[in-house]
């Protein structure tokens, strides 16, 4: 497979990651809605072809089926993959310290994997998702912790509000702790309530953004299409999970068919170029993929080519409304007072 494949920096790190990431919560069966462990395999393979070195997986993902057949697949080859996993998440059970963000669900939470990979150590530790109930110093000093003892090379943080992230690695810098290089939240065309805080503050923090579910569930491919009588309802996807109304979402996805017939390319690999065209920080899409051919239409989205006319048409189908204090900011009345009248004459920092 011929490949126009790139590279970028892991936030403020060294580390070399692909700009694309392999996501492999479809990898095992034991969901019910998986691919089979050959069918993984061959994904994993054209992956690399491509040049991909950037795989994310979790402790939790089909039942840890995920990490045992990536342990599988990484043998021979293992310092070329930049390999990521995730702790927090765990099934329902009668141990109520079996999830979580604690100093004892991520220790547990790191051996196993290390197991189930085969492995020695992770490149990017994920914590999955914020429990909204763990000191944060106990977070960042386990991560630290985890970085000294050479299990785990960087930190990163999935699920969680700006200002506990923004906490966590002001608080990192201070007592020299390791810090988040990266942030995972969804980010698509349908999902963009993330850039009123979320993408902000990754700016200001130099973090890498790798956007999961940037297809939005499939919508964004057109296979859901309003039907008549649904309502505020897609075939199969209830709209309340994209908190916005059904029409912003017909628009974005008619915009995003129309833009696929004009560079006889699939809708998915529009989608994907939009995400991966974002300017304001590193982005680093994660694929879902459950067969091969979805792999590799999606690593089509590499050889597209926005114009600025069919980005701003995308743009402005799926804009949100910044909220508030964005749009306060804005106003001529506000604006005059905050510069004095002379905001036009004044160079902002870059």
């Amino acid at each position: 497979m011929t490949s126009s494949m790139r590279y970028q920096l892991l936030g403020r790190s060294g580390l070399r990651v692909s700009r694309l990431c392999l996501g492999t919560m479809t990898f095992g069966e034991a969901w019910g809605w998986g691919a089979g462990e050959a069918e993984c395999r061959r994904i994993y393979d054209a992956f690399r072809d491509a040049g991909g070195n950037f795989i994310d997986t979790a402790n939790i993902y089909t039942e840890g089926q995920s990490e045992e057949m990536l342990g599988r697949f990484l043998q021979g080859h293992r310092h070329e993959v930049v390999l990521a996993t995730k702790y927090t998440n765990a099934r329902p059970g009668r141990d109520s310290n079996a999830g979580g963000n604690h100093r004892k669900s991520m220790m547990r939470s790191i051996d196993e994997s290390l197991r189930r990979l085969h492995t020695e150590f992770i490149d990017l530790y994920w914590m999955h998702i914020w429990d909204q109930m763990t000191p944060v110093d106990e977070v960042m000093r386990g991560f630290d912790d985890l970085v000294r003892q050479g299990k785990i090379l960087h930190a990163g943080i999935s699920d969680a509000p700006a200002w506990w992230v923004a906490q966590a690695n002001t608080m990192a810098d201070l007592r020299g702790w390791a810090p988040f290089v990266a942030l995972q939240i969804e980010w698509s065309l349908i999902e963009r309530s993330v850039e009123r805080e979320l993408v902000p503050m990754a700016q200001a923090l130099g973090l890498t953004v790798t956007p999961w579910s940037p297809l939005a569930g499939g919508i964004l491919t057109g296979k859901y299409r309003r039907g008549e009588g649904k309502g505020g309802r897609y075939e199969g996807v209830d709209l309340a999970d994209f908190r916005d109304e059904g029409e912003r979402v017909d628009r974005t996805v008619g915009t995003v068919l129309e833009i696929a017939g004009e560079l006889a390319c699939s809708p998915a690999q529009v989608a994907l170029a939009w995400v991966l065209a974002r300017t304001e920080v590193p982005v680093v899409p994660i694929l879902g993929a459950r067969s091969l051919a979805q792999l590799r239409d999606n690593l089509g989205a590499l050889d597209v080519q926005l114009s600025a006319d069919q980005q701003r048409r995308l743009d402005d189908a799926s804009r949100v409304l910044p909220g508030f204090p964005s749009d306060f900011y804005r106003r001529k009345t506000v604006r005059a007072l905050v510069y004095g009248g002379l905001r036009d004459s004044i160079d902002a920092p870059r």
